[in-house]
């Protein structure tokens, strides 16, 4: 039930118009950092739902575990970093034109690395200060979007102890609620 009602959140903040400037010169519609703080929180809320009530609650227990080759293995659940890419590839599929990712300065995957210098001083800026949310105007070929970028914080002890042991991880000393990386939403400007 509680799925259901966030997924209807996040179609319905979609259908709503993002700001573009009227012919008399003033906003309509809801900002984008506004859109972008509703949508954060419901996928950190997924996520952390996720981490702590199946994967964590199974492994505890003696259940699946969760692992990177989730796909080879029924018994095996898909890490809380690889739930937020198949939601976000999910979503894509809808047509939907926002998107969202994880970037980290220590990866364990390559295609967590930041893009750009901006979403690396963005993870500095939220490194030194997870409470901070870092925004800006992005173009991509054609498009501009609004790019906001939030801490990705260790929500429990398996995080920390996954990423602290994975053999591709290069920072081996993470802590409990210390932002791991970023969370980068992207919502286009044009449309």
């Amino acid at each position: 039930m509680r799925r259901i009602s966030a997924v209807a959140l996040v179609v319905t903040l979609l259908l709503l118009p993002i700001p573009f400037p009227s012919l008399a010169g003033e906003q309509t519609g809801i900002p984008p950092e506004i859109v972008a703080n509703y949508l954060h929180a419901v996928i950190e809320a997924d996520r952390t739902f996720y981490t702590i009530h199946v994967v964590e609650r199974l492994q505890k227990g003696g259940g699946a575990t969760a692992a990177e080759n989730w796909r080879a293995k029924k018994d095996i659940l898909p890490l809380p970093a690889q739930f937020l890419m198949e939601s976000s590839a999910l979503a894509s599929m809808t047509g939907t034109p926002v998107r969202y990712r994880l970037i980290s300065l220590w990866p364990i995957n390559p295609l967590n690395l930041p893009r750009s210098a901006a979403e690396k001083a963005g993870l500095e800026a939220i490194r030194r200060q997870p409470d901070q949310v870092v925004t800006g105007m992005v173009t991509q070929g054609s498009e501009t979007y609004f790019q906001a970028i939030y801490a990705d914080r260790a929500v429990s002890q398996s995080c920390v102890g996954c990423h602290n042991a994975h053999p591709d991880s290069s920072k081996k000393d993470f802590k409990l609620n210390e932002a791991m990386g970023g969370l980068v939403i992207e919502i286009p400007m044009g449309r």
